[in-house]
């Protein structure tokens, strides 16, 4: 074909169409509008926040990082992480199990239940545990005669985090666990293997990137998540502040500089992020 490109199958040599390449002016157009919109709404505000943050030199910025009140935001922020991404990692796995490798009644309400943070806006999730665990919610008499704090306290906000991470975990391995049959498991069980070899040995070792992946969107979720844990917290300072209320905190105290600096440790804690997606990708394929 005239002014095709040669490709090859095998020893067969055919013809690429024309009409299967854009022309040159077109795919620069296209990445030329990729790269600018990548630079106006990507780059130019994670470089404002470290500009920002900086602006005042690096000893208002050690400052701002090293106040006690950040150091109880980080530490409240990696106490939700480290409690809500362990128990999603067990039930994300449990439940990828059940529905990739069984049938039973209601495996799609299983699935519609998974997805469910997804479709509730975390405000209206924060409201609901405040409507139930609040001192005028339906469990808040008997949580205030046991002397049990829920909302705006420590639980309140692990509770949140949890339901926010809830399906991260679940949903990355799912699809991958469905694409890998059931073969494996099959073959260790007429082995002689038992359900727990079966899963360490055979399941485990073949989702382990995927899991990995989960974790890793998991966790950037718990840190970085506001709405639903911004109803329950109360906003109590150096207590229930998480890193992005205290963001909030800072700025609407006119603290700009403090507010940023602090703002850029989360923006740090997503390029580690994207980092280590890029490489459980790169290793995955």
């Amino acid at each position: 074909m005239v002014g095709g490109i040669q490709a090859y199958r095998g020893s067969e040599v055919y013809e690429l169409s024309p009409a299967t390449r854009e022309p040159q002016w077109a795919r620069l157009t296209i990445l030329g509008l990729s790269l600018l919109f990548f630079a106006i709404f990507l780059l130019m505000p994670l470089l404002a926040v470290f500009v920002e943050a900086l602006r005042k030199g690096w000893e208002v910025y050690w400052q701002a990082i090293t106040n006690p009140d950040t150091g109880a935001a980080i530490r409240l922020t990696l106490l939700a992480a480290a409690i809500a991404i362990p128990l999603n990692v067990v039930f994300g796995v449990a439940a990828a199990w059940c529905i990739s490798k069984f049938e039973f009644r209601g495996k799609q309400l299983l699935i519609t239940l998974i997805d469910l943070p997804f479709s509730v806006s975390p405000v209206v999730a924060g409201l609901v545990y405040v409507l139930v665990f609040g001192a005028h919610g339906w469990l808040g008499e008997w949580l205030s005669e046991h002397n049990i704090k829920i909302i705006f306290a420590v639980p309140g906000i692990v509770l949140a985090t949890i339901f926010v991470t809830f399906p991260f975990v679940a949903r990355e391995l799912i699809p991958l666990m469905q694409a890998q049959g059931t073969d494996a498991e099959e073959a260790a069980v007429s082995l002689g293997a038992s359900g727990w070899q079966t899963f360490w040995r055979v399941t485990l070792p073949s989702i382990k990137w995927g899991l990995l992946y989960g974790v890793i969107l998991c966790n950037a979720r718990a840190m970085g998540e506001f709405g639903a844990v911004s109803v329950v917290s109360g906003h109590l300072r150096g207590q229930t502040t998480t890193l992005p209320l205290h963001v909030e905190i800072l700025y609407n105290e006119y603290q700009f500089a403090a507010a940023f600096a602090v703002a850029s440790l989360l923006a740090l804690l997503a390029l580690v992020t994207l980092g280590i997606k890029l490489f459980i990708e790169w290793r995955s394929a």
